[in-house]
């Protein structure tokens, strides 16, 4: 006896949570222009359409029956079909054979494929000469194509797409859908007839095609509902069963998507998909206003059209994805270069701020590392250590954080970045606290909706059921908070540029360790010296020798001392992020020059001292700090200046900056020792000839110092001269 289908287990009814999840692939009716049977792997029908046989005027098996040799009046193109697609098995599940059969006084295309379980054999009523329509269909496809390939634009490509496809098929409204990282759907071209009301940059809500539409419409690239207002036709069954009809022509239609659809006024569409990476990209979506069969030579020419589409459309984003991978790939090289010889990961970056935005169409750059934040853009610099510290708190497998909406950001810190409210963050650091950090700025959008998006419940005979929008009149929101979402391509780039800041600064820190490593060896090699000249001073003190001469010893040897350990104290308190503590306070600056010039010159007469500057100049400065920089600057210019030519020191205003320069008679340096001069651990200052009593620290702390002023440490060749400059701001003040 046959069984009308029943569902595998009773469904829930619809609702607004679950509506995503209603079983449309096993609907259990087909449309009523053509006829369906299933074949299971024994043979036997199993499924059939209720009026099939009426339909087809032919001898048909009956349910449960195995398919023999009399069945469809011994048409063998039929039979065959079936039987063909039956031996394959689940080899090609999807895969569409088609043949033309004829019962009767009746053409049909006969369509057969296997869902894995089952061979299912569709019959479509086709009225007309079929061979004449393939032909036309074929022609006007061809045409079509050809145009398609001639664009060179993804929207000219659409624009002609809708075009041609409703020259080819004849609907009253052809409109090519794009889809967004959301999966709502913007109307991006439309062609249509003139007294139609036109849909073109109205947008439709992702819940308008819920995900399980999403993937039938990947697995079946071309939809048909020849008739919204047509009654569907039940299958029945030999046995409760259900059958996959995912690859189905005349799979039946949901019935809140023939209430959406009726309410549009539609009584007939069709929908090609643009599948680009096995992906629903976009979508040729047609409308007619009365019930319209499209013949299956006419939906192949469309699917083959929309394959072409989607070709050319992916060769687009291609190219544009290939662009910005080489932009980012030039860019990272150069920074990369920057970063390795920089002292610091942030140093090397920070130079790249404007290119970094510009790449990822960003804003503003905040780069963090250790007590240091840089910020490009116009992000307060408050703002800028709040989002620091928020990400310091981040466990972040990937070492990347993506935020495209106020609404992902902590109330405090969304109010304190605003108007930034998008951002895409990057790990410098596998253990520490390098960030960079790229942001974008609120996006306001006014969307045009085709009708309020949201569905609603209105009571119906069983109570309270979903109902799709009646109206598709402009509804127009205004979307505030969120900001241009990060591409893939962009998060491939980050990741990318991530990946190679990592390795940098391992490398980076690799050789600083080696360089550190070599400068404890010569620091335990300097101190003693002094220690042993200080023990046999006290020798020799003991015995009664000169105290006098011998204290003076013990003094320079003791200063020796501390200046070493001073130098090793100070790298590691930069070194830990801890900073060398400045607290600027008014200082004489051209008393503090002299008191340093007249030192030198009473400990290394023969190295003459000359000084430019007025006799008072009062800025703000920690004076401790300012006379280290200074004492740096003047023993680097007297260790390394040509003997018998003067060291020459100048203090003078420039706007609102104090600058200060030294200058020495000498060759230039090296361009790849200028690239390190502010570095800690340099090979090439361990051990020096001309600085033996040193361990290459001075510039790097004397750099230090200067940022601690909010000012910058500079080195040029000015011939026959090195000169190196300190500017920090507050000769105004």
């Amino acid at each position: 006896m046959p069984h009308r289908f029943q569902p595998s287990a009773p469904q829930a009814p619809v609702t607004l949570d679950n509506c995503d999840r209603e079983p449309i692939h096993v609907p259990g009716h087909v449309q009523p222009h053509g006829a369906l049977l299933a074949f299971g792997g024994d043979g036997m029908l199993h499924w059939a359409s209720q009026d099939a046989g009426g339909l087809l005027q032919a001898m048909l098996p009956s349910l449960g029956q195995k398919l023999a040799e009399g069945h469809f009046d011994a048409d063998g193109v039929a039979r065959g079909a079936i039987e063909a697609v039956l031996s394959r098995g689940s080899a090609r599940v999807g895969m569409v054979d088609r043949h033309e059969v004829a019962f009767g006084s009746r053409t049909f295309d006969l369509l057969v494929h296997h869902n894995g379980h089952a061979a299912v054999a569709e019959f479509e009523i086709r009225s007309g000469d079929g061979a004449a329509e393939r032909t036309g269909f074929a022609g006007l496809a061809y045409t079509s194509m050809a145009r398609l390939r001639q664009q060179r634009s993804i929207r000219d490509l659409l624009d002609t797409a809708v075009v041609e496809l409703r020259a080819i098929a004849g609907f009253d409204r052809v409109m090519a859908y794009r889809f967004r990282h959301d999966a709502s759907g913007d109307v991006v071209a439309e062609a249509c007839r003139e007294d139609l009301e036109p849909f073109l940059h109205r947008r439709y809500p992702a819940s308008d095609i819920p995900a399980q539409a999403r993937r039938l419409y990947v697995l079946n690239t071309v939809r048909q509902i020849a008739d919204v207002g047509a009654r569907p036709v039940p299958l029945v069954a030999d046995v409760p069963s259900t059958l996959d009809m995912s690859w189905c022509s005349l799979r039946s239609v949901s019935p809140i998507h023939i209430e959406y659809l009726t309410n549009m006024g539609v009584a007939a569409s069709m929908s090609v998909s643009i599948v680009i990476g096995g992906h629903l990209w976009g979508m040729l979506a047609c409308h007619h206003m009365s019930p319209k069969v499209v013949p299956y030579a006419m939906r192949t020419a469309a699917d083959v059209l929309a394959q072409l589409l989607a070709s050319s459309v992916q060769t687009l984003l291609s190219a544009e994805h290939s662009r910005q991978l080489a932009l980012g790939s030039e860019l990272r090289v150069r920074l990369i270069e920057k970063v390795t010889h920089a002292d610091a990961t942030m140093a090397g970056i920070t130079p790249f701020a404007q290119e970094l935005c510009a790449l990822f169409h960003a804003e503003a750059l905040v780069a963090s590392e250790g007590t240091e934040t840089f910020v490009h853009g116009g992000v307060p610099a408050e703002a800028a250590g709040e989002l620091v510290r928020w990400l310091r708190g981040h466990s972040l497998p990937r070492g990347m954080l993506c935020v495209s909406s106020r609404a992902e950001l902590p109330p405090e810190l969304a109010e304190s970045l605003w108007p930034y409210c998008g951002l895409m963050a990057l790990r410098m650091e596998e253990e520490g606290s390098g960030w960079l950090v790229l942001l974008r700025k609120e996006q306001v959008e006014t969307i045009e909706w085709g009708g309020r998006p949201e569905k609603q419940y209105v009571p119906g005979p069983n109570g309270p059921r979903l109902t799709p929008r009646g109206s598709f009149d402009v509804w127009r929101e205004t979307v505030r908070g969120i900001t241009l979402p990060w591409t893939d391509t962009e998060k491939e780039l980050g990741s990318s540029l991530r990946g190679e800041l990592l390795r940098a600064t391992v490398a980076r820190q690799a050789q600083m360790a080696r360089a550190r490593d070599q400068m404890f060896a010569v620091l335990g090699h300097d101190l003693r010296n002094p220690l042993q000249t200080i023990a046999m001073a006290s020798q020799m003190l003991q015995r009664g020798a000169d105290g006098a001469k011998i204290g003076q010893r013990i003094s320079r040897s003791s200063s020796q001392m501390a200046r070493l350990i001073t130098d090793v104290l100070d790298v590691s308190r930069l070194q830990a992020g801890i900073g060398l503590g400045v607290q600027p306070e008014p200082v004489d600056v051209a008393a503090v020059l002299r008191e340093i010039a007249q030192d030198s010159r009473i400990a290394h007469p023969s190295v003459e001292v000359a000084l430019d500057a007025p006799f008072s100049f009062v800025v703000p400065a920690d004076a401790a700090r300012l006379e280290q920089l200074l004492d740096n600057l003047l023993g680097n210019a007297r260790q390394h200046g040509e003997p018998g030519h003067p060291v020459r020191v100048a203090l003078r205003r420039e706007g609102s900056d104090a600058v200060v320069s030294v200058a020495n008679q000498g060759p230039p340096i090296p361009g790849e020792l200028a690239s390190q001069l502010f570095n800690p651990y340099k090979r090439q200052s361990v051990g020096n000839e001309r600085n033996r009593g040193g361990l290459g620290l001075g510039l790097y702390i004397a750099n230090e110092i200067a940022r601690a002023h909010g000012g910058t440490l500079s080195y040029r060749y000015q011939a026959p001269d090195v000169v190196f400059t300190f500017r920090w701001p507050g000769a105004g003040a």
